[in-house]
């Protein structure tokens, strides 16, 4: 049982610092960010298992992670209003081709990173978006300005 309770611990853990630090999509890590999750990760087992290598130390402790994700997931669904809290909450960072230096502030979102987000949507200036959101992903959704034909 205790290595369920610290099971439950660190998902929690985990979760909460996810939400502190920030979203950030997988391709778009820097090197520091992918060595600081493996690092995190390696932390975080060694406080869970107390090296218990047993098998079923390993299953309780993989079951439980498992089924507190599901939970984490299904009640996000069921309950509309815990949703942001649980998964985030979409940010506009661009309105009307000028970025919300608030929203990029409170993101750690800088204004070269949106550019080149921008960029590899094929948007040359930021002047042709109508709109740009953060995702809950990490990703940002550019929504071009509509052309007078």
């Amino acid at each position: 049982m205790d290595l369920v309770l610290r099971a439950l611990i660190a998902f929690v853990f985990v979760l909460l610092l996810t939400r502190v630090v920030g979203r950030r999509e997988l391709a778009s890590l820097q090197p520091f960010d992918l060595i600081l999750l493996v690092m995190i990760g390696d932390l975080v087992q060694q406080g869970v298992t107390q090296n218990d290598f047993s098998i079923t130390g390993m299953l309780l402790v993989g079951s439980t992670i498992g089924l507190l994700a599901v939970l984490v997931s299904w009640t996000s669904f069921r309950f509309p209003r815990l949703r942001p809290v649980l998964d985030g909450e979409a940010v506009i960072v661009v309105q009307d081709g000028e970025p919300i230096q608030k929203n990029l502030d409170r993101n750690r979102l800088t204004l070269d990173e949106l550019r080149a987000a921008a960029r590899q949507e094929q948007i040359a200036s930021l002047d042709d978006v109508q709109w740009a959101v953060l995702e809950t992903s990490g990703r940002i959704s550019f929504i071009p300005k509509e052309r007078d034909a």
